[in-house]
């Protein structure tokens, strides 16, 4: 049996999102972030880096979120698209998310909610709005184009990239209408309630 290793209050939300669309058993090891568990030599044998999640497959230990999820959508056979040039744009929008959104959003949120007020940077919010902004552009572009980001239905592309923006879920996204749209549609998915009901 699969064993996923991280909270739904990590990235491992994107893989226990995954796990519910795929619909198989899996145990769950509820690790936090920097938690204590992280650091024991059992985990670091799995993750020399000492973060979560990982995902023990019958034996094959693999991290890092979004190769899990290409893995498991590989392996599976749901929600990665066969035809090789639908594929390359769930890769595509993946790393793009890595790159253009996922530390910046939550910078952003962090320093604008999250965090206990004494502890919020007005510079790092808007340093971090800076660079959400012409990427919540670019996605408004291609949804004004398209339902979904990587062919004509739901695929990993929409699930890596909304599941990162969890946090834009308590953002006014009145400017871009496509986008909260398509950010609504995936969270109503049930196997989303059922990741995000794991974080709230």
């Amino acid at each position: 049996m699969l064993t996923l290793y991280g909270s739904a209050r990590s990235r491992g939300l994107r893989n226990l999102w995954m796990l519910g669309e795929l619909g198989i058993p899996y145990e769950h090891k509820d690790y936090l972030p920097r938690s204590a568990d992280t650091k024991t030599s059992q985990f670091l044998a799995m993750n020399p880096n000492a973060r979560v999640p990982v995902i023990d497959d019958d034996g094959f230990v693999l991290y890092e979120s979004m190769a899990i999820n290409i893995y498991l959508a590989k392996k599976h056979g749901k929600l990665c698209p066969t035809d090789l040039k639908q594929e390359a744009l769930v890769l595509q929008w993946s790393l793009w998310e890595t790159d253009r959104l996922d530390r910046q959003i939550v910078n952003y949120v962090n320093h604008t909610s999250v965090l206990p007020e004494a502890e919020r940077k007005a510079d790092v919010a808007a340093a971090a709005w800076a660079e959400v902004v012409p990427a919540f552009d670019v996605l408004e572009g291609v949804l004004g184009k398209s339902q979904w980001l990587a062919g004509p239905e739901f695929s990993l592309a929409d699930l890596n990239v909304a599941s990162a923006l969890y946090r834009a879920l308590s953002v006014d996204l009145g400017k871009w209408p496509k986008l909260q749209g398509w950010l609504n549609r995936c969270w109503e998915r049930p196997a989303a309630k059922r990741a995000r009901a794991m974080r709230e």
